[in-house]
């Protein structure tokens, strides 16, 4: 297993992301657009989810985006989603905090600007952030996952550096793998993070300066999650809007 393997199996749950975003959209959407797609587990899961379903991802990596490669209705774009056109969508995700690498608020805005006019009528665009108690506080956690072999993956979060004067954070995620009490791999630092901690309230105030409605902030994967549901000490929230018309 390579970093984007453990990554896919300790991190993302395309499914259940899947089944949000045909919540929150509510009709029939056919197209997806995943920015910041890393590995595209979500676009694949998208086109593999309905024969009728396409969908395009978007990043600068085009190592990660080779798993993309052949999957059949999906495209792979190695491009900047800030300045990125292609057909529109009816619903354009930026999930893994992706939006943290966009340092300052001119490119923030530049990205959500070129979100809104990427979207089709009646579509969805959704993002997502975190914050909390810890989200300054240096430290991490740990969590381990059973894979089908029956070995043992544990994913290591830590946050290295913070300062909440500039909302930069460094976080680091590392993997372990142990299979019979042996341990068979490690990898440490596989991923690297240097972001821009967005608030919920400066990307919904981004979110609505650049033409969106007022997103709804899901604070959970329950599709009948009620929209003043608690977010607790520390959170992860997904926010979901359309274009004003």
């Amino acid at each position: 297993m390579d970093r984007w393997d453990c990554y896919e199996r300790a991190v993302q749950a395309p499914r259940e992301t899947l089944a949000l975003l045909l919540h929150e959209h509510g009709g029939a959407p056919l197209r997806l657009g995943e920015d910041f797609a890393g590995s595209a587990a979500l676009a694949r899961a998208w086109v593999a989810s309905d024969a009728r379903r396409s969908a395009i991802a978007v990043d600068l990596d085009a190592q990660a985006l080779a798993r993309a490669a052949g999957v059949e209705r999906l495209q792979a774009l190695v491009a900047d989603a800030r300045n990125v056109r292609h057909a529109p969508v009816d619903v354009l995700h930026a999930g893994n905090f992706s939006l943290g690498y966009l340092h300052s608020r001119r490119e923030l805005l530049e990205y959500l600007r070129n979100a809104a006019a990427r979207l089709c009528e009646g579509g969805v665009f959704a993002c997502d952030t975190f914050g909390g108690a810890s989200a300054f506080q240096l430290g991490g956690a740990t969590r381990a996952h059973t894979l089908p072999d029956g070995a043992l993956l544990t994913s290591i979060w830590r946050r290295r550096a913070a300062d909440p004067r500039t909302a930069r954070v460094e976080n680091v995620l590392s993997f372990r793998i142990v299979r019979d009490g042996e341990l068979v791999a490690r990898l440490d630092d596989a991923f690297v993070y240097c972001w821009r901690l967005w608030s919920i309230s400066e990307l919904s105030d981004a979110l609505v300066e650049c033409g969106f409605e007022l997103p709804r902030v899901r604070a959970s994967t329950a599709l009948d999650e009620p929209d003043d549901a608690p977010l607790g000490d520390d959170f992860a929230v997904l926010l979901c809007a359309r274009v004003r018309r």
